[in-house]
């Protein structure tokens, strides 16, 4: 028997209209006091526009929103947060030029006295926040020197630190290592335990059914089911996310026969954040025409810093990077664009988006170069281009004026792709393509690649997710501490012995050896491709010093 509950947070009869496009349509939604309610939805289902009309940032275009069972109009994310509505944001909201415990406290410092902020209490209390989310870290230390994962971990203790009775938590995890979301679970019951209640949203449906208490799946901005967690399983919610079947499945099954595009020889990478490590370790590979090419790799195998040294962004120590056979060593970003090698980075919010300018300036802001006629640029010329590209890409969008924000995880995610097949690139690097977004646009992203190298684009990408690792790539190279440690073609290798080869375990060491993260049972991080009828796990980390 389910013991009754207490609604805290509702909204009423919500619509959200942008210019013609309805992204929420008359949308009922309760948050209990005590219980994790998971939020499901496919890209573009009006997840995270609910989120934003529940925490203050956006308004209603006709509905309202409900505290304790009275209309209530936010003037201000900070009034929602005064009244205990507090929201751990998908795009990071942090200041990177300040410190941790500025970042915590900014807007709420502890004062001493009328004019003077009691930093001593300030450091304590963000201390011991950290710790109990098991993170060790200087509160002085700036942000911008953390990596993606650990300021996701400041993130959340911001919001935790204003003791809010209603937390929503938009994509939490999606720069979290396996070990970092199992303490977020911990501290996600503790919390519930004391009565507060909790929104959970998350591209990675295992991990939100796991922490669950309650389900509700969104489509086409509209709330078509709820149910109690326990009473459900992840096939249930695919089948209600998405009403286009079972059929998206990952590219591809055709042999690359293509010229040699790409080629390392003994590339060696230092590690921004520490140089006397070498991220990148005597690398040797190569990339054809027509041929997707996958570097799976734990946290700190050095698979960003690759990526980044290929297109420019950090420097290379020695070795050779070859494009068509031509040295691009001692080049810059812009000469490399320019030669055909761009990079899609792994943090769209802050390398790969300007989020003051619209979805058509984002698409078009790399390859303006393409469009200047007689030193002026085109703007018919550019407005094709970026409708061409933006049906290639599938974003749902009012259109090319719309706000870049107002975009769901995954459409801005092919937008950053989007733009960077506007320079007419030779070579595509992509850090991470699938981090953060949901089952339906990650297969999007993988269908729009495939498309792309069947054009004979070389793709070279990134992934920490194993079974994204085992599907997608034509051939798959493992880095294991920057060393290359293994190589597969599609189809040769299991989750297991691949999880091995990462952790630097030889695949024929003794079963004692074979525990590893999750390859069998559930745990946090798994989650399910639509067409694949079992639970895949992904275990997901991040490279320090790189950009996601």
């Amino acid at each position: 028997m389910r013991i009754p509950t207490v609604t805290v947070l509702s909204a009423r009869d919500v619509t959200k209209v942008y210019g013609d496009t309805q992204v929420l349509g008359e949308v009922d939604f309760d948050v209990a006091a005590g219980r994790v309610t998971s939020l499901f939805g496919e890209n573009g289902a009006g997840k995270s526009t609910l989120m934003r009309i529940l925490s203050g940032i956006e308004h209603p275009t006709t509905g309202h929103v409900e505290l304790d069972g009275e209309p209530v109009r936010f003037a201000s994310p900070r009034d929602a947060a005064d009244r205990g509505v507090a929201i751990v944001h998908q795009g990071l909201s942090l200041c990177p030029n300040l410190s941790i415990q500025d970042n915590l406290f900014l807007a709420r410092e502890i004062r001493g006295g009328s004019w003077v902020i009691d930093r001593s209490s300030q450091r304590a209390t963000s201390a011991a926040m950290l710790h109990s989310l098991e993170e060790y870290l200087d509160p002085d230390l700036p942000v911008r020197e953390l990596t993606p994962g650990e300021q996701q971990i400041v993130e959340i203790a911001r919001a935790l630190l204003q003791e809010a009775r209603v937390l929503i938590m938009d994509e939490p995890t999606s720069a979290l290592t396996a070990p970092e979301v199992r303490v977020l679970f911990r501290v996600i019951r503790e919390l519930t335990s004391n009565g507060v209640a909790i929104v959970y949203v998350s591209s990675h449906l295992e991990e939100a059914l796991e922490i669950a208490d309650d389900v509700v799946v969104l489509r086409d901005g509209r709330l078509v089911a709820t149910a109690d967690a326990q009473n459900v399983g992840v096939r249930w919610i695919v089948d209600r996310m998405s009403d286009r079947g079972r059929d998206d499945r990952f590219p591809r099954d055709v042999p690359v026969t293509g010229e040699e595009v790409l080629a390392l020889r003994g590339l060696v990478v230092a590690d921004p954040a520490n140089p006397c490590r070498l991220a990148v370790d005597d690398l040797s590979l190569t990339v054809r025409e027509g041929e997707i090419v996958g570097i799976y790799g734990l946290t700190g195998s050095g698979r960003t810093e690759l990526l980044e040294a290929l297109a420019g962004r950090i420097p290379s120590q020695s070795g050779r990077i070859l494009l068509s056979g031509t040295p691009l060593e001692g080049e810059g970003i812009r000469e490399r664009v320019d030669r055909g090698v761009v990079l899609v980075p792994g943090d769209r919010w802050r390398d790969g988006l300007v989020q003051t300018m619209s979805v058509g300036e984002n698409l078009s802001l790399a390859g303006l170069g393409a469009f200047v006629r007689r030193l002026l640029v085109s703007r018919d010329r550019e407005r094709d281009a970026v409708r061409r590209m933006i049906a290639d890409i599938t974003v749902r969008t009012g259109g090319a004026e719309a706000p870049v924000t107002s975009l769901s995880g995954g459409d801005q995610q092919k937008v950053v792709i989007g733009r960077a097949l506007l320079t007419d690139p030779r070579v595509l690097l992509l850090d991470e393509p699938s981090r953060g977004v949901d089952v339906g646009a990650r297969a999007d992203i993988f269908r729009l690649i495939a498309a792309q190298a069947e054009r004979g684009l070389a793709v070279l990408f990134t992934t920490s997710d194993a079974e994204e690792a085992l599907r997608v790539p034509d051939r798959l190279l493992v880095l294991s501490r920057g060393v290359l440690a293994g190589e597969f073609r599609r189809g040769t290798t299991t989750r297991e012995e691949l999880l091995k080869v990462a952790d630097g375990t030889s695949v024929d060491e003794d079963e004692e050896h074979d525990e590893h993260d999750g390859a069998t049972g559930v745990y946090p991080g798994a989650y399910v491709y639509p067409d694949i009828g079992t639970d895949i796990g992904t275990d997901r980390g991040t490279d320090r010093g790189g950009a996601g």
